[in-house]
């Protein structure tokens, strides 16, 4: 049997850490399966940390990452160069991960050489395009130009169904961050009381590209105002690269001794955050997917979110980002033991840690 070519491209930390389990999986079959990994390096400096941390080594980088660059940068350079690979490698299967710029103009070259195109992660809408942007374009996109739709959940399946997609081509896998959870918190061992020092952390992310200015300042002063009201909590605020949230973050948080700002986190340590806070405040998909594993609440820093099975089965929260909103949707998590017990305890949707293994049978028997 002709072992298969299978080609993976990611650019992004969220999509390396998702794609991870499935090339740890794809090793076990190297008798069968030749796998190419091709990086776009969309964001190269949070990218390496995640390739050291999984121990993958990347065939081909497209390098595009430049200073000021314009998602039209992006797509033009990852298009012209990926084409460039795949006109000298046979590829039986191209695999993209989520909803980034990166899986979007990969899968537009694959279908152009006619190539089948697996896509991890599928189904996610907030049937609004311009929130997020340009990430629910890309997907939607991305879906039109994919064979396999490998969705992480019912939800998402039935969002392809209504868009026409057969249900033949739809796989559901579970979500390959949860197996990237487990292998990491199995090699690690953490702290998971949810206090230290007498301090109840929260964790903070935010990098969202709608919330630049007005929706970022006014997490900024929810934030000011919850550490103001409790004395007992900390604020751990990995700030990411982007100069428009650094220059924002920067500008009112810095300087407060309960307020920790500190540089983006390897995925080693941002689980270990995330095992060791009281809650978390964020407007990341992934960590919506991944704290509620972890038995922590989850207050979404969005007006809009794909991941409505968090919110359904009462992990996550949508709060959007009004200022006022914000703190007493803490308050309640801070306050009401109850109700953050509530949140805590609830059923992650997302799977069993085995998503990586689903997809890679998949290609093995196709």
């Amino acid at each position: 049997m002709r072992i298969k070519n299978i080609m993976i491209i990611f650019g992004t930390r969220p999509e390396a850490i998702k794609m991870a389990p499935i090339i740890k999986e794809l090793e076990n079959h190297s008798d069968k399966i030749r796998t190419i990994i091709t990086l776009s390096a969309q964001h190269r400096e949070m990218l390496d940390q995640v390739l050291e941390i999984f121990d993958i080594r990347a065939d081909y980088d497209l390098n595009v990452m430049t200073d000021n660059q314009k998602l039209s940068d992006i797509t033009c350079n990852v298009i012209q160069r990926f084409e460039k690979i795949l006109e000298k490698e046979t590829v039986d299967f191209l695999l993209v991960q989520g909803d980034t710029t990166t899986t979007f103009a990969a899968s537009l070259i694959g279908f152009y050489h006619k190539i089948p195109v697996g896509h991890v992660e599928a189904g996610l809408r907030t049937n609004n395009m311009y929130y997020p942007f340009p990430e629910e374009l890309n997907r939607v996109l991305t879906t039109r130009l994919a064979s396999v739709h490998f969705a992480p959940t019912q939800l998402a399946k039935e969002n392809l169904l209504r868009e026409g997609i057969g249900e033949q081509s739809i796989v559901i896998t579970g979500n390959t961050v949860i197996d990237a959870l487990f292998y990491i918190t199995q090699k690690e061992e953490y702290d998971n009381t949810k206090i230290s020092d007498g301090k109840k952390k929260i964790l903070v992310t935010a990098h969202r590209r709608e919330n630049f200015g007005i929706g970022l300042e006014n997490i900024c002063k929810a934030i000011l105002n919850i550490v103001e009201r409790h004395h007992d909590v900390e604020i751990d605020f990995p700030v990411h690269l982007n100069p428009n949230v650094q220059a924002t973050v920067r500008n009112y948080l810095s300087g407060h001794d309960r307020i920790k700002l500190i540089e983006p986190l390897d995925y080693r340590h941002f689980c270990k955050y995330i095992a060791e806070s009281f809650l978390i405040l964020t407007d990341s998909g992934g960590i919506q997917e991944e704290a509620p594993s972890l038995g922590k609440p989850v207050l979404v820093l969005r007006n809009e979110t794909e991941r409505q099975e968090a919110i359904d089965a009462g992990t996550a929260r949508l709060v959007g980002v009004n200022t006022q909103d914000i703190v007493e949707a803490t308050e309640l998590l801070l306050t009401n033991p109850d109700h953050y017990q509530l949140m805590a305890k609830a059923v992650n949707p997302y799977g069993d840690g085995k998503a990586g293994k689903r997809i890679v049978e998949y290609i093995l028997n196709s």
